[in-house]
């Protein structure tokens, strides 16, 4: 209750009116695809149709969340009296701000006081970010001794993302990546048909959900050394050390551009930098992508809670990509990883 007493207090509008599964479940702890959450000063309510509210009845029961069978309509009415609504700005659909603003209510933003509250992890969610990592580097060592030449992208993605399912995974946290050679040099490669061969670099990009919480790692090896690959074999080295500087290095209290320029700075110092193309990381929680944002002009400062993506890479144009990924935390104001099992130095099956 807490939570929900500083979220409210932060928004400084009369209700709140949030409808995205994934913040229905940060505030109630129940998920369902469709919903509504409405926080007022008396407290915090759940409106799900007749498809959910069974399941919700008994998962909330002895909660302090008041539960209503309803749609829309019924979730309006839990407004009433509010003069000003906050929504969440970059989540909410334009024609439900028109809907509302129609019912006479002045929208607020309310995704600034969400924000602040979801990005620093309690307990429980630390340990479910723990168990979707772990479960997710257990697929991915069952699938190393499956990996056969002439396998296809789709077929491995497939195949680790089976193994995720039957190792307790709900879900995965996104669609699988998995580039083989010249491939991995597109960051989002779009994973398709091209075949597994002797010698070619592999890169999979790969995490999973438990409990609503997502994992994201990201691992780079060889399948087979055909004696080709020298100079991979020296910039993998590079990329390894400056994921592993981050961790060595950032603290609570820096910002998200200064933990960006410890690996950034690194790769700069070796000719690498402008390979580098994207940021170093991102917060991980509900959503793969959440804050804070670890990039070069993120001025957002970290602290001990908070939960983010390590992931510095290289990628060469048409040639290979290279990329090292842990979810970690801030924890005792240093970083902790949640990746324990799987191997960071190069690979080579």
């Amino acid at each position: 209750m807490d939570k929900l007493r500083k979220i409210y207090a932060e928004c400084g509008a009369d209700a709140l009116f949030l409808e995205q599964d994934f913040i229905r479940r940060y505030l109630t702890g129940f998920y369902s695809t469709d919903g509504y959450a409405v926080l007022t000063r008396e407290g915090l309510s759940l409106v799900v149709d007749s498809r959910y509210y069974e399941a919700a009845e008994k998962a909330l029961k002895g909660s302090a969340v008041r539960l209503h069978e309803g749609l829309y309509q019924q979730a309006e009415a839990l407004l009433d009296g509010a003069k000003t609504v906050g929504v969440p700005y970059p989540f909410v659909y334009l024609s439900r701000a028109e809907t509302l603003k129609k019912s006479g209510f002045t929208l607020v933003d309310c995704m600034p006081a969400l924000k602040t509250a979801m990005e620093v992890k309690t307990s429980e969610e630390l340990a479910f970010i723990q168990k979707a990592c772990e479960i997710a580097e257990d697929a991915f060592l069952a699938l190393l001794p499956e990996l056969k030449e002439g396998m296809r992208e789709t077929e491995v993605a497939a195949l680790l993302e089976y193994k995720m399912r039957s190792f307790g995974a709900s879900g995965v946290s996104f669609e699988t990546i998995v580039a083989f050679g010249a491939n991995g040099s597109v960051p989002h490669h779009e994973t398709g048909n091209t075949k597994l061969k002797f010698g070619d670099a592999v890169l999979i990009d790969f995490g999973c959900k438990y409990g609503g919480y997502c994992s994201d790692c990201t691992r780079t090896f060889l399948f087979g050394d055909d004696k080709k690959h020298e100079e991979f074999k020296k910039i993998y080295a590079e990329v390894l050390t400056a994921h592993e500087l981050v961790k060595e290095r950032t603290h609570a209290g820096m910002t998200g551009r200064e933990a960006d320029e410890i690996a950034r700075g690194y790769l700069r110092e070796k000719g690498l930098d402008k390979y580098f193309t994207h940021s170093l990381g991102h917060g991980v929680g509900l959503q793969i992508h959440e804050y804070p944002v670890l990039a070069p002009r993120s001025e957002e400062v970290l602290s001990d809670g908070m939960v983010f993506s390590d992931e510095p890479g290289v990628y060469l144009a048409g040639e290979t990509g290279i990329r090292i990924e842990d979810t970690v935390s801030l924890t005792n104001e240093k970083v902790q990883s949640f990746m324990k099992k799987t191997e960071r130095n190069l690979l080579i099956l």
